[in-house]
């Protein structure tokens, strides 16, 4: 069910006296100025993310193969 707030600030909000309407603008405001939360993240969730994509690979000979390259560049 979608709410019409329209009908609602005409239904619910328009007969408040302007006191009460005041104080809820207030409240909306500040509910409406509160940070968003995002959930905080580790760097350990990326532990052994692509792990798959290092299987069978010789880490010594990469690095050596790396340190190769860096020889030949211009």
């Amino acid at each position: 069910m979608a709410i019409n707030i329209e009908e609602l600030y005409q239904a619910t909000i328009k007969p408040l006296p302007q006191a009460d309407r005041l104080r809820l603008l207030v409240l909306i405001a500040q509910d409406a100025a509160e940070p968003i939360a995002t959930p905080t993240r580790s760097i350990m969730e990326l532990e052994g993310l692509g792990a798959e994509l290092w299987q069978g690979v010789d880490a010594q000979k990469y690095v050596d193969m790396l340190r190769d390259e860096w020889d030949h560049r211009p």
